[in-house]
């Protein structure tokens, strides 16, 4: 984290989180539109299904590893940035699971006993 002396450490530009994180399939979307190929003919030239290409495309399904090499051959989007965008994407989610944020401090107060 950036810290400023005197300045909130949230109103640094470096330190913000958006509210609602960025799923890669979003980003997929738009380049696919912008070059004009459907995702019928995307997901024929990549060998998947176009369900499971929609369902990425919608935010329904996350990017795999094996998903974003075959976008990468196709499309020349470089699979990291897809992948690294699931990661931000499963942390940012997770996050705001308010269940599981109990249960993870739940754990940091036994492992802080140990």
């Amino acid at each position: 984290m950036v810290t400023i002396k005197g300045i909130d450490p949230k109103m640094i530009a470096n330190n913000l989180e958006p509210s609602e994180p960025t799923h890669p399939g979003e980003l997929l979307k738009e380049e696919i539109e912008y070059r004009g190929i459907s995702q019928k003919k995307l997901a024929q030239e990549i060998g998947i299904s176009y369900k499971v290409l929609n369902d990425i495309l919608n935010c329904r399904r996350p990017v795999t590893t094996n998903t974003a090499l075959l976008v990468e051959a196709a499309l020349g989007i470089p699979a990291h940035i897809l992948t690294g965008l699931q990661m931000d994407y499963n942390m940012q989610t997770a996050k705001k699971d308010k269940s599981f944020m109990e249960r993870l401090a739940n754990i940091r107060k036994i492992a802080a006993v140990l």
